[in-house]
């Protein structure tokens, strides 16, 4: 059996002026959409309880899948121009990177997330690398930068007779012959902690003769970092301390990937390319 309904009048709700009868609960419950005091934050809103949870996952975001999305922009963003500049060199343009604000926003992102995962830092605080080494010259498009993003200082390595002052020098082998590379002797200082980076790493000599150089300075040499790494050309081999690319490229030289062959041909010359027999034997034009 249902209760007779109740006006307004006969009983008004708890908390209106007329009604002046004892609340029915020890202690008056404010709704959760009420103003809560400061002590005591609304639980239909507080993040602590998720705190936790919500740090694991902006560290995450942070991590392994932002750094794989920024690769796959930056790949896109490359160039490559064959027999440049001479014959039998496919030449990466990296140039196009920096043109545009995005994609050099994006390299940066991308070079200090490799650090913190290779140095094991932390990405937006002052890290424990002291210095940063750039490379002539296209390690001085971004290691300035990156130096800024980390709290470390810039230092560059220059060609032998474009540094002021007292110099420590290092000769590595080219193509046609020797060329040195030069840094200036108070620019590091005996156990500070230095990354090396550059653009490409291809023979490796250029960044062997680097590492020389802070090691002459008695500086605590970490690693090297390159945007890039020609694979084929094995130049990690000649660096004594670890290596991080962000993009590895070009497996095998200009001159062998033009050597393969479409398939379904085979080879019997440079200038005799016939069609492959079908199972059968007869030619595949001759089929009916």
């Amino acid at each position: 059996m249902s209760a007779a309904p109740v006006s307004h009048a006969q009983h008004p709700p708890h908390g209106h002026p007329d009604n002046t009868s004892a609340s029915t609960q020890a202690v008056d419950k404010p709704s959760t959409a009420s103003h809560p005091p400061a002590e005591k934050p609304d639980p239909t809103t507080s993040t602590a309880s998720n705190g936790a949870q919500g740090g694991l996952a902006a560290a995450y975001a942070s991590g392994p899948a932002e750094l794989s999305r920024l690769k796959v922009n930056l790949r896109g963003a490359l160039r490559q121009f064959p027999d440049f500049p001479s014959p039998g060199i496919l030449f990466e343009d990296i140039m196009p990177i920096f043109a545009n604000h995005k994609t050099f926003t994006d390299l940066v992102r991308a070079l200090e997330l490799q650090v913190a995962a290779a140095f094991d830092t932390t990405v937006g605080e002052k890290s424990d690398i002291d210095v940063v080494v750039g490379l002539e010259s296209r390690g001085f498009l971004f290691g300035p930068t990156l130096a800024l993003r980390l709290g470390a200082g810039f230092v560059p390595v220059r060609k032998q007779g474009k540094l002021p002052g007292k110099c420590v020098t290092e000769g590595y082998q080219k193509e046609y012959g020797t060329d040195h590379f030069q840094v200036q002797e108070d620019a590091i200082k005996p156990g500070q902690k230095v990354i090396i980076v550059d653009d490409i790493i291809a023979t490796g000599g250029s960044a062997a003769a680097a590492g020389s150089l802070v090691r002459k300075l008695a500086g605590d040499l970490k690693g090297f970092l390159f945007m890039m790494e020609l694979d084929f050309l094995q130049g990690r081999a000649k660096l004594d301390a670890p290596v991080h690319t962000l993009l590895s490229s070009q497996e095998e030289s200009l001159e062998a990937s033009k050597e393969k062959l479409p398939l379904g041909q085979t080879k019997e010359s440079a200038s005799d390319v016939k069609p492959v027999a079908d199972a059968g034997g007869a030619q595949a034009e001759q089929k009916p």
